[in-house]
């Protein structure tokens, strides 16, 4: 049984994956002519949100009850198994997903395995550190000391040695940070959203990063919140509610032709957290900090020596 257990993270690990390069000054930022997407980021849902246009992420079902009263305990969601997005080796990845949650059984997620997740898998994790350099960003997720290393103005090899987390380069194109994402290695836990779609290693995902207006960000998380509900762990990152500066949206396209009919594509909106970074550590123990219980122990009938 792997769970998590919390407490207070360290700075050094912050410097850590900042070894190779100094943080963006105020001063430096002031005259570079790419924008400082740097900052402690929160969003405040599991759920991944619907692009503006073309196909997207899975949508949740179980909303509403037969009486139709609203179903409030979002932690058990299955997921949409006729999604037109999804081929039937993926459809049959979500129906084992769906059918153990409706019995009360937890499904296996790089979440609750301890794995490395990948975006947009990643968006999940409520709080997000942005680290800015001239040829790289770093982004840290609060949540199983999970990392990404963006190299800035680079090119993938050409000889590329497949990981867990692929190999991500970026570029500005304006006021907007592209990151571009091959060379993923399919590990024991290959999902791709909270609902369990598979990917494999011709996986390709690209992201684009920008601020944008309060107004846009707030709008953003209250309606993927409505639609996917809040969440209630005790490793989420609160919003700050007194802030009013700018957001920071990703919007994503997913390509893999081995699960998915079509490439499809969505998004994830953060504001500025108003909260500390607690340190989020994946570990094998027999407490479920979310239910506030122990699991029971698999014992045997007789010994086996």
């Amino acid at each position: 049984m792997r769970t998590r257990i919390t407490g207070v993270a360290c700075a050094f690990f912050m410097a850590e994956a900042l070894a190779s390069g100094q943080l963006v000054s105020e001063s430096a930022n002031a005259a570079a002519p790419v924008p400082d997407l740097s900052g402690f980021w929160a969003r405040t849902t599991f759920g991944l949100e619907q692009p503006e246009s073309g196909p997207g992420p899975i949508q949740p079902l179980n909303r509403r009850r037969p009486d139709g009263s609203r179903i409030d305990n979002f932690q058990f969601n299955v997921g949409d198994e006729s999604s037109p997005i999804l081929k039937p080796a993926a459809v049959l990845a979500v129906r084992k997903r769906n059918e153990m949650q409706r019995a009360g059984t937890d499904y296996p997620s790089p979440s609750n395995q301890c794995t490395t997740m990948v975006a947009p898998y990643a968006f999940r994790v409520q709080g997000l550190q942005v680290l800015q350099t001239n040829d790289q960003v770093v982004f840290l997720y609060m949540q199983d000391h999970q990392v990404r290393h963006v190299r800035l103005n680079a090119q993938h090899p050409v000889k590329l040695t497949r990981t867990l987390s692929g190999d991500s380069v970026g570029h500005f194109e304006g006021d907007t940070l592209v990151v571009d994402t091959v060379g993923f290695k399919a590990g024991r836990i290959a999902q791709l959203d909270q609902y369990g779609a598979p990917y494999g290693e011709d996986l390709h995902v690209v992201e684009r990063y920008r601020l944008v207006d309060y107004e846009v960000a707030r709008a953003a998380q209250e309606r993927i919140v409505q639609a996917n509900g809040g969440v209630t762990t005790e490793q989420a990152a609160a919003v700050d509610p007194n802030y009013r500066g700018k957001g920071l949206q990703v919007q994503f396209t997913v390509d893999d032709k081995t699960y998915f009919t079509t490439a499809w594509g969505g998004a994830a909106t953060y504001r500025k957290a108003g909260s500390s970074w607690v340190e989020n550590v994946c570990a094998e123990n027999t407490h479920e900090y979310y239910r506030n219980t122990t699991t029971k122990v698999p014992e045997a009938e007789r010994p086996d020596f």
